[in-house]
């Protein structure tokens, strides 16, 4: 199983060989609402780890997605982008933003693990 790592901005990646599935924290999706509109990258687009990458728009406000690795974007969730919902029902799941070619692998490395992630959650309550 590929292993889930998590920015303290609360966007999530998730390696599948060269190519990281990047999207935003259940916990995110929660503190926004109800998401109305995503704001996609285009795809061939190189960002830098840190960059803005999309916009999530909710009912509450609209949030930056920085990219939490540098890369190429290789594709975006049109699915996403037909129903913006998606993010709230699967946010780790069906509702990814983004794709990254990375870039330089080593940097997934001063990511957040899962347990690490959880404990930075408790310290935010």
């Amino acid at each position: 199983m590929t292993e889930t790592r998590y920015t303290k901005d609360h966007e999530y990646v998730r390696v599948d060989g060269e190519v990281a599935i990047v999207g935003i924290s259940d916990h995110a999706q929660q503190q926004l609402g109800d998401v109305v509109f995503v704001e996609l990258p285009v795809v061939g687009a190189k960002l830098g780890k840190g960059a803005s990458a999309a916009v999530v728009e909710s009912i509450k406000a609209a949030s930056d997605v920085f990219a939490p690795v540098s890369g190429e974007v290789v594709e975006v969730n049109a699915e996403v982008d037909a129903q913006p919902g998606l993010i709230n029902e699967d946010a780790m799941g069906r509702g990814w933003i983004l794709k990254i070619k990375l870039a330089n692998p080593s940097e997934l490395a001063a990511l957040m693990n899962q347990s690490e992630y959880d404990a930075f959650l408790k310290s935010l309550a």
